[in-house]
């Protein structure tokens, strides 16, 4: 049976863990995630133990699971994470209003997205977007919805992508 690495609990960071609830508090907020019940889990000695029970055939791939999700909740708490958009293209903007990102994204209606809680976002400059929050999941998700509104195109490389996403550009069609 393969040993999974214990996560380290950083000083201000409190584990607890309820019968399959785990909740991070740390300072820059509280996270909460239930846990597959194939999993075992105990805080000890400043550590978060993971391991599989027994009789679970997927034990061992739950408690991995497992171990990834509570440490990067200990690492959502502590440093947060965040995400950079960047958009390519002639009069694409976006602008950070509140609750709302406004994008002009060469559509012939400007976007209005909604901000979930949880997140913020922030327009650096007209081209930039920073997506920010202690939930790696909420936060990437929010960037690919920000995305999906205009991905790029491989033709000349306009529209909304990550700021360290590559474009494989194409050639266009000859005559």
């Amino acid at each position: 049976m393969a040993r999974l690495t214990p996560i380290t609990i950083p000083s201000g960071v409190e584990v607890t863990i309820d019968g399959q609830k785990v909740t991070v508090k740390g300072g820059k907020g509280t996270l909460e995630q239930v846990v597959h019940e194939s999993v075992e889990m105990k805080v000890d000695n400043g550590m978060v133990v993971f391991a599989p029970r027994e009789g679970f055939d997927k034990g061992p791939a739950h408690a991995g699971t497992a171990r990834a999700l509570v440490r990067n909740m200990v690492e959502g708490v502590t440093q947060g994470y965040e995400r950079k958009l960047e958009l390519v293209g002639v009069g694409y903007r976006a602008q950070a209003q509140g609750k709302t990102l406004n994008l002009t994204l060469g559509f012939s209606h400007p976007v209005a997205y909604t901000v979930p809680d949880g997140v913020t976002i922030e327009t650096p400059s007209q081209t930039e977007v920073v997506v920010k929050g202690i939930d790696k999941q909420k936060v990437g998700q929010v960037a690919a919805e920000i995305r999906a509104f205009r991905p790029p195109e491989p033709y000349k490389g306009k529209g909304v992508k990550y700021a360290d996403e590559h474009i494989v550009r194409k050639e266009a069609k000859k005559k």
